[in-house]
């Protein structure tokens, strides 16, 4: 056990009116109670108030917008450094995701589709299994996970913890069909002709937001959600230009980076940057370049075209 991990619980003041979970936490995450067992050593507790509360906890603790969020209510933040929540969130997740042994409950005569593996299938999924139900998982792509496998880079969230919840789901009695694509060969009709008694959508949003901008459809544009899929199977070039400045544009040249791009311009039309802080400040240190007030209005086959953005005394954009 990371010794900081213990000096960040011991700096926890458990406070009765907990701004971190009421507050900070969109799930309430009852951190005071997981950390006050985490300190007594009651690890397995501790990762099943955790589970119980959010299934995908493990994963929050990687990507959430903790310093916009949980540590950013936290009152020891006020006049110094809040307690980082994350690092001991991971750390009890990910041990309890590993050590727990999970079985089948004792089946309550329900069937139940699951169409879509994203967080939200998953997280259907173990809760209807814990309950009892006959689960079945529906995924159009080869792996379940959904953003976590194709949306999210390896160095923010690894693969292996996608396989860990496909275990997890396994274990319970989940079934999962790969490949198979409902509104295809397949249609929820067929699901409930063939007795289930409640299916459950969660196909997210992989339809990429268009700029409307002329010169979308040419061959040197690539939209963000669709690149992070297979960065592998596009030959991006050195000179790289992200439109846009939020999580996913972050993410954008971060892999652009690591997959061969020698010179990586992230362009923002304001002076407010959308994406996490942490992200901003790793894009940055990875070696991309952040210009802000540059409206792209135009991309021809040199690239983007721009027209700078002019601000008002309180950064707002005004023509």
């Amino acid at each position: 056990m990371a010794i900081h991990i213990v000096e960040e619980a011991n700096r926890c003041l458990g406070c009765k009116r907990a701004f971190c979970q009421l507050k900070g936490c969109p799930v309430q995450t009852p951190i005071p109670q997981v950390i006050d067992l985490f300190k007594q050593r009651r690890l397995e507790e501790a990762g099943e108030l955790l589970f119980q509360n959010n299934p995908m906890s493990a994963v929050c603790s990687m990507i959430c917008n903790h310093s916009g969020q949980c540590e950013g209510a936290c009152i020891q933040g006020r006049k110094g450094t809040p307690v980082h929540f994350s690092s001991i969130e991971n750390y009890i997740s990910t041990a309890y995701l590993d050590r727990k042994e999970w079985k089948p409950a004792p089946s309550c005569g329900k069937q139940v589709a699951v169409v879509g593996s994203g967080p939200a299938g998953i997280t259907v999924a173990i809760k209807m299994a814990q309950l009892g139900c006959a689960v079945t998982v529906f995924e159009q792509r080869p792996e379940i996970g959904g953003v976590l496998e194709y949306g999210i880079p390896e160095f923010r969230l690894p693969r292996s913890l996608v396989q860990k919840y496909r275990h997890v789901m396994c274990s319970l009695g989940v079934r999962v069909r790969p490949s198979t694509t409902i509104g295809g060969a397949l249609h929820i009709d067929d699901l409930l002709r063939d007795g289930y008694d409640a299916v459950f959508v969660g196909t997210g949003t992989w339809r990429a937001r268009k700029l409307g901008i002329p010169g979308e459809s040419r061959g040197n544009v690539l939209f963000g959600i669709d690149y992070l899929v297979d960065p592998t199977s596009v030959a991006i070039g050195q000179n790289v230009a992200v439109i846009g400045a939020g999580n996913v544009a972050m993410d954008v040249a971060r892999t652009a980076l690591r997959s061969g791009a020698r010179k990586v311009t992230v362009y923002a039309r304001s002076r407010h940057i959308s994406a996490i802080d942490d992200e901003v400040e790793l894009t940055e240190l990875d070696g991309a370049e952040i210009m802000c007030g540059k409206a792209i209005c135009a991309i021809d086959d040199n690239g983007p075209v721009f027209e700078t953005a002019i601000f008002d005394e309180d950064n707002n954009v005004v023509g």
